[in-house]
């Protein structure tokens, strides 16, 4: 740290208590300076000869002791003293802390140069600009003592010095940078890598982008906000940086971010939430969509105000594809009786859907087809994230269906290669609401595209109690459709070329197509149904495999009779896992199986 000291005669100022007075000094005071509770038995002569304030204070003939009061000097007491050791030419030193309060104080005075040449103000405005303003963490320090001596700090323009000092570092190249500085953060992603190996030459240590992130945590939010305005003015910082930089900025002023659920606060932390949301910089990708969706939640609960909670919406659903299920877990508020805000994810994922749309426009210049185009890579994703949400909130038996649909619904159905994880989705809430009427039974299935279910699930869809029979007919009429097409490229392939080569061909596309199905939703489901088990005794060939062109047509058969009998479905317990992703399975070749059943 940076310090100047001013004088040379010794320091023989006594402090007693609340009374301060010159210990070896052969004239009885003469002025008295009272300064809130402490008092400063002084003399006229020093002060006269400093400080124009008192030339207008104290008359200039007569020797009576005089008391004066000053209830309103910047810095109190402390920067008072330090002014009147000056002008007694007592030693005096100067520092970080000290100099602002000082400077104001002396201002105030009025020690300027009209009063006498190499006055105090002059003496720290050369330490300030020479000193002070080329340390980095001395003008951190500086810019955190002005808030407690405002405005005069302020009109002085010691706030502004102190913003354009700290900005200038921070904006600096980071070849240049040869002051220490708080570092105790991972590198970058960027960064990884660039450190030069030993080679038994000294060479200079690699300086990190965002080198300057830890020293300005502890500023005031205030301060801080000048600063990283200051540093986005400049454009010579990297945007993510400085969204690194309030993140960890949050981060340190309000630890129990990361467990939003515990967050509580005052005025205070929700005024430093909405000023932290307006300094995220505008760029997409500049702070994380986790990061996002946590200063959501925090404003939620603490209730900032609509603007800013607009504000976080509209940025997560420009990143929404980042997200994962666990972060659009927002609890709700005001004694809601679900668990969880899906009103809120409902806007979010509407505002997303709204982007993606102006962006497809833009791309196709300005004439796109919702119903013919194909979705985004986001759109597809965020299909994904949102089946995966609608999974998690079905478990809460007070949520509403048309709530459940209307999220459901919100991503086309052709943003959903697979519809594995709507069926997922949808079995969940069917589970979790066994007292849901039929018309929304039907409404709710309506949204799967059995054609669009994989394998695996279409097994655990035939045998699940909870689905409509009209649902799992189609499914069983899609596997038959599926398997009869696969037989027919296979018998085709036989036709043209030799039986070895067709049938290695025929088998490969067919398991092709089964892993291009999968590879989207990446779930399984258990390895025996009920549909299986149904066709053990009169499928298997000598080899023990099940003959798959059959399968759909005894099972449906078997289901029929069974419907007609007891007039009622009946299921194995083994559907309540729904699909569990955890599980692998072989895939199911029919065009195979079909073969065989043919050739036998």
């Amino acid at each position: 740290m940076k310090f100047m000291k001013l004088g040379s005669n010794p320091d023989t100022f006594q402090d007693d208590g609340n009374e301060v007075s010159i210990a070896a000094s052969e004239l009885v005071s003469d002025i008295t300076v009272r300064i809130g509770t402490t008092k400063f038995y002084l003399h006229k002569f020093p002060l006269l000869s400093k400080c124009a304030h008192f030339q207008k204070l104290i008359p200039t003939t007569g020797d009576e002791n005089i008391e004066i009061h000053i209830h309103d000097i910047p810095g109190g007491a402390k920067a008072f003293e330090i002014c009147a050791k000056f002008c007694y030419g007592m030693i005096v030193t100067l520092n970080a802390y000290n100099v602002i309060a000082a400077r104001c104080a002396a201002e105030y005075l009025e020690m300027n140069e009209t009063v006498d040449k190499g006055n105090l103000i002059y003496k720290i405005d050369i330490f300030l600009s020479s000193s002070i303003f080329r340390s980095w963490k001395d003008s951190i320090i500086v810019l955190g003592t002005t808030k407690a001596h405002l405005p005069w700090a302020e009109d002085l323009k010691l706030v502004s010095h102190c913003i354009e000092s700290v900005a200038s570092k921070a904006s600096i190249d980071v070849s240049k940078v040869e002051w220490s500085y708080t570092y105790n953060r991972k590198k970058l992603p960027t960064e990884n890598g660039h450190d030069s190996p030993w080679n038994g030459v000294k060479q200079q240590q690699f300086v990190p982008k965002d080198w300057w992130v830890e020293d300005l945590t502890d500023l005031d939010i205030d301060a801080y906000k000048q600063v990283i305005t200051a540093i986005k003015t400049k454009g010579m910082v990297p945007k993510d940086v400085i969204g690194e930089a309030i993140k960890a900025y949050t981060y340190k002023k309000l630890p129990s971010l990361s467990k939003v659920s515990m967050i509580h606060g005052d005025a205070k932390v929700r005024a430093m939430l909405v000023t932290i949301t307006c300094l995220l910089p505008s760029e997409k990708g500049s702070v994380s969509c986790s990061f996002l969706l946590k200063l959501l939640k925090a404003t939620n609960l603490l209730k900032c105000g609509e603007m800013c909670r607009k504000e976080l919406m509209k940025r997560i659903a420009r990143q929404l594809e980042e997200a994962s299920v666990s972060d659009l877990l927002i609890p709700t508020v005001d004694g809601d009786t679900t668990v969880y805000d899906i009103d809120l994810i409902l806007s979010i994922v509407e505002e997303f859907v709204r982007q993606d749309s102006k962006n497809a426009q833009r791309h196709n210049g300005g004439d796109v087809n919702d119903h013919v185009s194909a979705p985004s890579a986001s759109m597809i994703t965020v299909a994904k994230i949102v089946d995966g949400y609608l999974a998690e909130v079905a478990k809460d038996p007070n949520i509403p269906v048309y709530k459940f649909f209307s999220l459901a619904e919100t991503v086309s159905a052709n943003s959903r290669p697979v519809h594995d994880g709507l069926y997922r989705a949808i079995d969940m809430y069917l589970k979790e609401h066994p007292g849901l009427g039929k018309s929304d039974k039907k409404r709710l299935c309506a949204l799967m595209d059995c054609k669009k279910l994989s394998p695996d699930a279409c097994a655990h869809a035939v045998q699940n109690e909870r689905l409509p029979l009209r649902i799992v007919v189609q499914v069983l009429y899609h596997e038959q459709t599926r398997a009869s097409a696969a037989a027919t490229i296979r018998a085709d392939s036989i036709g043209i070329g030799s039986y070895e080569s067709s049938r290695s061909g025929a088998t490969t596309n067919t398991e092709d197509e089964w892993d291009g199905v999968m590879a989207v939703e990446d779930l399984s489901l258990s390895k025996t149904t009920k549909l299986d088990k149904c066709d053990t005794a009169s499928n298997k060939g000598a080899n023990g495999r099940v003959k798959g062109g059959a399968a759909p047509k005894k099972a449906l058969g078997k289901l029929m009779s069974s419907k007609g009998q007891t007039g009622e479905r009946s299921s194995s317990d083994s559907s309540d896992s729904a699909i569990l992703p955890s599980q692998e399975h072989p895939k199911r070749t029919p065009a195979r199986s079909t073969t065989k059943s043919a050739a036998a």
